[in-house]
């Protein structure tokens, strides 16, 4: 599974498609559509090309909340926040081949995630931004390694987790260190697109985990 998740920003159809090309064109692997407080329609009008654009650079698209768009366009399937639809509901819809991942905030959430059979875990935020309204207590370094020792403590195989909220690159050696699979970033990609490379060589190269 790509360690680097692009999570899309844009207030509009246009700005989403600009910020989203950017990314791919800057080597994104793994596209996450998320358009907030937007008519159905025009979210499937928007995934649907963002599916074929990431079908083109050989990209995995993700999408944000809606699982039955995600079916209609065929993505590689959804994210899913702690409000939303159930993650056993989203398997129903979508079948047993799609990514399903889910939110996480706190330890009873991350083990709810995981009694779910989450593909992945979005864990966060690590520390304030202002890219996601109702913006979950914030984490912290210790806030991680806290779940994350929680689990081992439990003798618990730790899941797939991406950290999320503020990520920069200076954070990547602890949270690799602290057991964390990989990053999702959002305003600071979407403001700067060619951090990616410098992102994925991180991610990759001091890699600590599989």
């Amino acid at each position: 599974m790509e360690k680097l998740q692009y999570i899309s920003q844009g207030f509009t159809q246009a700005e989403q498609e600009s910020n989203i090309k950017n990314a791919l064109d800057n080597g994104a692997k793994w596209v996450q559509v998320r358009w907030k407080n937007t008519p159905e329609n025009e979210l499937m009008r928007l995934c649907d090309k963002i599916k074929m654009l990431c079908l083109e650079y050989k990209s995995v698209c993700i999408i944000n909340d809606h699982v039955q768009v995600a079916k209609d366009i065929d993505s590689d399937g959804v994210h899913l926040g702690l409000q939303d639809t159930s993650v056993e509901a989203a398997r129903s819809v979508l079948g047993k081949n799609k990514i399903i991942g889910g939110t996480a905030n706190t330890f009873s959430d991350f083990l709810r995630r995981i009694n779910e059979s989450c593909d992945y875990i979005g864990l966060g935020p690590l520390r304030f931004t202002s890219t996601k309204e109702q913006l979950s207590p914030v984490l912290g370094f210790e806030g991680y390694e806290e779940i994350i020792r929680g689990l081992q403590e439990k003798s618990m195989e730790i899941p797939k987790i991406f950290a999320i909220g503020g990520i920069v690159l200076a954070d990547i050696g602890r949270l690799q260190q602290s057991g964390i699979y990989g990053v999702a970033v959002s305003g600071l990609i979407t403001n700067k697109p060619s951090v990616i490379g410098a992102f994925r060589t991180a991610l990759y190269e001091n890699s600590t985990t599989l």
